[in-house]
């Protein structure tokens, strides 16, 4: 029990850590950066924490169960999802930082619903990873259960504390618009930039264009 423990604790650590992942914090920060309440932006944390550890849940249960692993084509081809997703919420927030003063009264721009999607996207390209990474810790279903749970806990845990923190710029430069707008542009141009650079890595030097034509 004293071992299953140390293992669950290792768990959160690593959950923790893997929030701060330089993709999933580029992600967040160009939702964060729509968000003119602080607490918005905790709650951003929150629920791509949800989003995510619900996808690693599902999909690493399943892939336990059936005994089965995803080959490394799908592996690599959910990864350049994320590339995508990143180079467009980083365009869509370069061009729409004018509207989202216009209707900011009118509806929040970034809803929890698509911070949930997001996370969920980025569980998919993490599920292979987190499957090996369980399956070399744990002996028994329920323990592979509970560790991913526990992983997600620290997930969430770790995302809510970091848009919190990222959030407060963006908050409380919502007074002096220019400010505000290069913030939010600066996000933008980052997410997308890195997004590219995403994109090109996996499929030129890591080879997964390579896999795709054979």
């Amino acid at each position: 029990m004293g071992s299953l423990i140390t293992v669950l604790l290792l768990g959160l650590v690593l959950g923790i850590k893997h929030s701060i992942e330089p993709d999933h914090i580029i992600a967040v920060s160009t939702m964060v950066s729509n968000q003119k309440k602080l607490w918005r932006s905790t709650l951003t944390g929150i629920f791509w924490g949800i989003g995510h550890t619900s996808t690693l849940f599902i999909v690493g249960m399943v892939l336990v169960l059936l005994k089965g692993e995803l080959p490394e084509v799908w592996a690599m081809s959910l990864e350049f999802l994320v590339g995508i997703m990143l180079v467009y919420l980083g365009f869509k927030n370069v061009v729409s930082v004018k509207a989202a003063y216009q209707h900011s009264h009118q509806h929040e721009k970034s809803s929890l619903l698509k911070v949930t999607v997001i996370g969920f996207i980025h569980g998919l390209a993490g599920s292979a990873a987190m499957v090996i990474l369980t399956l070399s810790t744990v002996s028994s279903v329920w323990e592979c259960a509970l560790y991913i749970l526990v992983f997600g806990a620290g997930t969430i845990t770790g995302m809510l504390i970091f848009t919190t923190i990222l959030g407060i710029p963006f908050v409380y430069s919502k007074s002096n618009r220019k400010w505000n707008r290069g913030l939010m542009q600066a996000a933008g141009t980052v997410s997308f930039l890195f997004g590219i650079y995403y994109m090109y890595n996996l499929g030129v030097t890591e080879g997964l264009f390579e896999l795709w034509v054979k």
